[in-house]
């Protein structure tokens, strides 16, 4: 029989966390169980592929498609993860994968796919440079939970910025006297939506409506566990930040949360909005045992970066790679 390039269905499943723990060394049921479920709820906006000789997967790809993430103005498309069985190699099924998910791609109006790797990862940055793929011109930011105290800067060092820290609007909030204590916190939900989407509208002169009915669907109903978070300010809406837990995508072996947005409503900008959600943020994962949080932003965004560095983010050892499609 002849290697097809095929969509995975539900039969797939446990051929491709077999061959996903040969080649990892790791059991990630739960990363797949769920990717095939945010498939089932949502088609249009993942990919998944196997390479398959009938019964036998001998690899898989999967790509999900971003749109507002991190600041994007049009839908990307994201290669979580390619993997192909050892015994297999040689014989050209990752390009012919990394072909046919594109080809999905841009029948979705996809003109771009983005991916991200360590550096030390050199299988898989010979794949990309082989493929096609550049460095992007994004950095990617993390830090621990374990221990918010390096918020606490002097004063001299904080820098007031404009009205909001958004990582879709580079600018900033000021960060000085006020604590999550002084500003309440709280779980995000539904009903905060057109707040967010004023907010939003208020900094970054978009409509991004759309963007948000996604975003707050997967925040409150999608994601493993409830992270996302509003500050209200004298029972008023102040701010929000846009987290969520991921296990297994790129590679990655540990529970990460990945942080989208933090917006601060500019009638609160100088009221530490910005840093009492990221404690109270840290707080929580660290409280449910997520031991990493990253965020992605433009090498060029100089005042969102800055807000990041006072609440202890550093360069990751991660890079993000990216080919035009079409």
């Amino acid at each position: 029989m002849s290697t097809t390039i095929r969509d995975i269905a539900a039969a797939d499943l446990e051929r491709v966390i077999e061959l996903d723990r040969r080649l990892t060394g790791k059991p990630r049921r739960n990363y797949h169980e769920k990717r095939l479920a945010a498939v089932t709820a949502e088609p249009a906006s993942f990919v998944t592929l196997t390479a398959a000789d009938g019964p036998v997967l001998k690899g898989y790809a999967y790509a999900h498609i971003l749109d507002g993430e991190f600041g994007g103005a049009g839908p990307v498309g994201v290669l979580d993860t390619i993997g192909i069985d050892p015994d297999q190699r040689g014989q050209g099924l990752g390009r012919k994968l990394l072909a046919a998910l594109e080809e999905a791609l841009k029948k979705r109006g996809v003109k771009e796919l983005v991916s991200q790797a360590d550096w030390t990862e050199h299988g898989i940055t010979r794949f990309f440079q082989s493929a096609g793929f550049e460095l992007a011109p994004r950095l990617v930011l993390e830090r621990t939970t374990d221990n918010v105290s390096d918020f606490e800067a002097p004063l001299a060092q904080q820098v007031r910025d404009s009205d909001e820290v958004d990582l879709s609007d580079p600018s900033g909030d000021d960060y000085a006297a006020l604590s999550r204590d002084r500003v309440p916190v709280r779980s995000l939900t539904e009903a905060d939506y057109p707040f967010i989407v004023s907010v939003d509208r208020k900094v970054t002169r978009r409509d991004r409506s759309t963007y948000y009915t996604r975003k707050i669907a997967e925040v409150t109903k999608e994601s493993g566990v409830r992270v996302s978070l509003v500050a209200e300010i004298d029972n008023l809406f102040a701010g929000f930040v846009m987290a969520r837990t991921e296990y297994g995508e790129f590679g990655r072996a540990q529970t990460t949360a990945v942080l989208d947005t933090i917006g601060v409503d500019p009638a609160y900008a100088r009221h530490s909005v910005g840093r009492a959600m990221m404690s109270q943020l840290l707080t929580n994962l660290s409280s449910l045992g997520v031991e990493k949080v990253q965020t992605q932003l433009a090498w060029d965004s100089f005042d969102l970066m800055g807000f990041l560095a006072r609440c202890g983010f550093k360069p990751s050892q991660r890079l993000i790679f990216q080919r035009r499609l079409g």
